[in-house]
């Protein structure tokens, strides 16, 4: 763990976890478990013993995004969620239900975060809370190699191309709001705040490399989307909102098209996750060039950008695909010593699948 604690108040329940104190049993009872930090008449596990404060679960609290989420355990099965909080009648939960509903839900090129359930709040009409897998960052834990960029490029991308065939323009697919479900990578499980630990804090996690497993990203945090009546009553918006603030036709004034927003706000993620930190995926500068172009119409739509990232991808050899993506500020000796270490860890791993 990175954090050691010196006082006892400073871990005692912000004002913004109350809250969630405060809904703990309506939580429970609708099938939802809370750490026991949040439980009613919860009591610091550390003032029963000698355990150092830093040795315990309970003293991690939530993030400051914890005023409007929280994490949880489904009870029926252990799966850990995330419950967030929004108005009732918000345009985020109709996507939400929209893209979990029928035979969207389970369709391979949906990649917007599952609607695992809904909550009204006991008592207010106005709040629901909706409930979501546990996502981590696209590159927490980091990218080991090129095949791991490629497959996440392509089913972000595929996920973009299935929303606007949808006619829902996300307009702040930002590296914040593309997430992965990295469940099948930690065996053991992880903490929902301190990630690279067990659920109990305890010790580190074990985690396994994405070739072993499959993960699938996400698209998160449809706040300020735009859901249209289909892909071909797609109107010209206005608003510049959201995380990524290099778009260049953001405008309160000037109509602009949020499809193409979108193309250029991927493009950034891309050149900043992909280009900006690794220095031998140069195969895919093209397309986040001309995903990142100044002028809207001279961008591929999200089927064109798909298309240009599978045709790279079938040109990569499988050699190649394996080779350590390699991070531009390293050295000749770090990268010689990462790239034995990455050939051990192939045979080892290769080894225990035997």
């Amino acid at each position: 763990m990175s954090h050691s604690p010196s006082s006892e108040d400073e871990f005692a329940l912000a004002p913004y976890e109350v809250y969630w104190r405060d809904l703990c049993s309506f939580l429970e009872s609708h099938g939802y478990s809370l750490r026991s930090r949040y439980r009613p008449g919860w009591e610091p596990s550390w003032k029963s013993g000698d355990i150092p404060i830093y040795k315990t679960e309970d003293y991690i609290g939530l993030p400051l995004h914890g005023t409007f989420m929280i994490d949880a355990t489904r009870v029926s099965d252990g799966k850990l969620v995330y419950l967030k909080k929004v108005p009732s009648a918000s345009e985020e939960l109709e996507i939400c239900r929209y893209f979990s509903s029928g035979n969207l839900r389970q369709h391979s090129r949906n990649h917007c975060v599952p609607l695992l359930d809904v909550l009204q709040h006991p008592t207010d009409p106005d709040v629901s809370f909706i409930v979501m897998p546990f996502l981590r960052p696209i590159d927490d834990p980091a990218f080991e190699t090129i095949e791991d960029i490629l497959d996440c490029g392509e089913q972000i991308l595929e996920g973009l191309a299935f929303m606007h065939e949808h006619g829902v323009a996300h307009r702040d697919c930002a590296y914040q709001n593309v997430m992965m479900d990295a469940t099948a990578l930690y065996p053991e499980g992880f903490h929902p705040v301190f990630t690279e630990s067990l659920p109990d804090a305890s010790s580190s996690a074990p985690v396994l490399p994405r070739s072993s497993a499959r993960v699938t990203y996400y698209f998160v945090d449809f706040g300020i989307s735009t859901r249209f009546a289909s892909k071909d009553a797609v109107e010209l918006v206005l608003g510049d909102d959201g995380l990524e603030d290099t778009v260049p036709e953001l405008s309160k004034e000037v109509p602009y098209h949020p499809f193409m927003a979108d193309i250029y706000i991927l493009g950034a993620l891309f050149r900043r996750t992909f280009l900006e930190k690794y220095s031998n995926l140069g195969m895919i500068a093209p397309i986040v060039a001309a995903m990142t172009a100044m002028e809207p119409t001279a961008r591929p739509d999200a089927s064109e950008a798909l298309n240009a990232w599978k045709s790279v991808r079938s040109r990569v050899s499988t050699r190649q695909k394996l080779w350590r993506v390699k991070a531009r500020d390293e050295s000749v000796i770090g990268g010689m010593f990462r790239d034995a270490l990455r050939l051990v860890n192939s045979v080892m791993h290769a080894s225990g699948s035997a």
